[in-house]
């Protein structure tokens, strides 16, 4: 299993280590800094010694990466893992936007229901099962959420059970919640963001998420 360092240093966009194995294209790290799609947020882009990092999986407690045809590493060669810092940091931003707000319309309609969530580049996006028009919260969950943003305020993100690798972010006097993604330091890195609203389907509805800078 791949030490994931993502956790420990999420602010981390370069790592010497090493190859753990190779099985044809696939291979996997003995640490690695290269964040594999899950919980609805998209993979990193970059490379792994030099190879672009064609896909990354996470499959039970393991990360795969399928590099190009000929790639030519071996188990035990020492490699620079390098990630597109920028995308990260954006999708770091993007995620947490959505961990507001969804923590804050949880609160505001305590019956609604999530049933889909994906953080990209260009936005995040929330899905749920409401027969009424989301929208009409935006102003008071805006309104929260970039209170919270202004403050500045530390985010915590630590272990909740290390064996089964559970984690969860913390806001002290605000939200405790189950989350294994990559998180910022403080919720001042967010900055403004926006909100549109979309009708997915009968009793469906979706918050677009996007960043103002």
């Amino acid at each position: 299993m791949s030490e994931r360092v993502f956790w420990a240093d999420p602010y981390l966009s370069e790592l010497e280590t090493k190859i753990a194995s190779v099985v044809g294209t696939v291979v996997t790290l003995e640490q690695t800094i290269f964040y594999a799609f899950s919980g609805g947020q998209e993979s990193d882009s970059g490379t792994i010694g030099s190879y672009p990092v064609l896909s990354a999986r996470q499959e039970g407690s393991q990360i795969s990466y399928k590099l190009p045809e000929g790639h030519g590493l071996s188990p035990g060669d020492t490699v620079l893992v390098l990630i597109d810092w920028e995308r990260r940091y954006r999708l770091m931003r993007l995620h947490f936007a959505a961990e507001l707000i969804l923590e804050l319309i949880y609160r505001k309609v305590p019956e609604i229901e999530k049933i889909g969530a994906h953080i990209a580049e260009d936005k995040a996006r929330l899905d749920f099962v409401l027969k009424e028009n989301i929208s009409l919260f935006f102003p008071e969950l805006l309104e929260e959420a970039h209170a919270r943003i202004l403050q500045d305020l530390p985010v915590t993100s630590e272990f909740s059970d290390r064996e089964n690798l559970r984690r969860y972010w913390e806001i002290k006097g605000f939200a405790r919640v189950p989350c294994g993604g990559t998180h910022l330091k403080r919720t001042g890195e967010v900055g403004e963001i926006s909100m549109k609203r979309k009708n997915i389907g009968r009793g469906k509805e979706r918050i677009e998420i996007f960043l103002k800078s």
